[in-house]
């Protein structure tokens, strides 16, 4: 599925993505001409946007708006984008969305610097909303995604991590920002704590099935569509669920391999071998069944609520979670 697909699902919540852009636009606006020039580099290549898109169109589906909605989009955006600021720094990358990243582009520093300018500007936003509750759910999940990234480098090339552990990664790393994406609707319109929870509950459960898909993508992906080569998370050492299925699953022989392969360390060439090992082994298969499973969670969830362009277009954009190949 491609962005002119994906533009054509997010089209009943396009005037709400409008004014989330040109807001946007004006808060990366800074008396620095070095704050301006990495901020049109941002902004040059848009990702798709789903944590604001999540928040638009549940809330349109449950028949609650808010004022301030789109100020609480626009700091979980910005703190997403901060994050990968940070990742790339980590990561030592290249690119992001086929472009040069700002780490590269410019250095370290700059990347790391510019992502706490957005974390800044993200607080700012919150505090707008007058929602303490908001503030507090946001700095939460923040704190969420920092401690699953940590727990994500601290089992680097841990080959025995098991697929429980892996699900808890993802669901602070990915799954938290989805979570308060999904019930900022329901906070800020003061919703009882027990509703919030079910909105809360169905973004982590779409936040897990979009980041198993990414893993799947990381090691099938063409790189021409995801802006970064193949198995590029497995040289970094990142374990993911379609690996831990065939090191777990596969032939006796091509498992004992795998492992003798990857604790020796990875090359270009013997990455491509347990590449195709992950698959023979029905590794990528799982995963885009277990992607599924959390996708139906979510679907659960919103197939409650009164037939609507909104709710279609949610659903549809669930299932371009699971199956996209960018």
């Amino acid at each position: 599925m491609d962005k002119t697909e994906l533009k054509e699902i997010l089209k009943p919540v396009e005037k709400d993505l409008v004014k989330f852009d040109r807001i946007l636009d004006k808060i990366v606006e800074a008396d620095s001409s070095l704050i301006l020039s990495i901020a049109r580099h941002l902004l040059e290549k848009k990702g798709k946007r789903i944590r604001p898109a999540i928040a638009f169109l549940i809330g349109r589906s449950a028949g609650l708006s808010h004022p301030k909605m789109v100020h609480a989009a626009l700091a979980i955006e910005l703190i997403h984008s901060a994050t990968l600021l940070h990742d790339d720094v980590v990561d030592d990358s290249d690119t992001r969305r086929g472009q040069a990243t700002v780490n590269h582009k410019w250095n370290n520093l700059v990347a790391v610097l510019m992502g706490d300018f957005f974390f800044a500007k993200a607080f700012r936003l919150l505090v707008e909303t007058q929602s303490a509750k908001l503030v507090d759910r946001v700095s939460r999940a923040t704190e969420k995604v920092s401690f699953g990234e940590l727990r994500q480098i601290e089992e680097a090339f841990n080959w025995q991590l098991d697929e429980q552990d892996y699900y808890n990664i993802i669901r602070d790393k990915t799954g938290a920002l989805f979570s308060v994406s999904a019930s900022s609707c329901a906070i800020l319109n003061r919703q009882n704590h027990n509703q919030i929870r079910k909105f809360a509950a169905f973004g982590e459960s779409m936040g897990t099935a979009f980041q198993i898909a990414d893993d799947i993508l990381d090691l099938i992906g063409d790189s021409s569509k995801t802006g970064k080569g193949t198995g590029l998370d497995l040289l970094q050492g990142k374990v993911t669920l379609p690996l831990i299925y065939a090191l777990r699953n596969g032939k006796a022989a091509n498992s004992e391999k795998m492992f003798n392969i990857l604790n020796n360390g990875l090359n270009r060439r013997s990455l491509k071998w347990v590449l195709k090992a992950i698959d023979k082994s029905g590794g990528i298969e799982y995963a885009r069944l277990r992607a599924k499973h959390f996708g139906k969670h979510a679907l659960d969830f919103i197939s409650g609520f009164p037939a609507s362009v909104y709710r279609e277009s949610l659903e549809n954009l669930i299932h371009f979670s699971i199956s996209r190949d960018n």
